[in-house]
């Protein structure tokens, strides 16, 4: 069973480490949200932006590519992930997922929703 209250207390550590500018200690923070709940997409996309601005720049890539995965209807996911993939000179790759950003922002859908995502929003 998955502990949320201590995967959301080690998130929201992690996120004020960030927030002061202690990012290369905030990223065991959030390894620790997603190894306590792999199906966590809020957290496998902060440790994909905290790894971007560490210039772990191939990692980051990892974990953006599961945010967006577990969450692929998710803007903000695809914007950042193409920006990794721009950082680490994969071009094409960064103009797939700007187009993915892109379909998003222009109220398109990526994948088809089901009844239980669309009771979430």
């Amino acid at each position: 069973m998955i502990d949320t209250a201590e995967r959301d207390d080690l998130y929201d550590e992690a996120s004020g480490l960030v927030a002061i500018g202690e990012i290369a200690e905030a990223v065991p923070l959030y390894r620790r949200c997603v190894e306590l709940d792999p199906q966590y997409a809020d957290g496998w996309h902060a440790l994909g932006m905290a790894l971007f601005k560490s210039d772990s720049v191939k990692e980051a890539i990892g974990a953006g590519m599961m945010a967006t995965t577990l969450r692929p209807n998710d803007l903000l996911a695809w914007t950042a992930l193409s920006q990794m993939y721009v950082k680490n000179g994969q071009i094409a790759e960064a103009e797939d997922a700007k187009g993915k950003a892109r379909i998003l922002s222009l109220g398109g859908k990526i994948v088809k929703e089901t009844k239980d995502e669309k009771a979430e929003d």
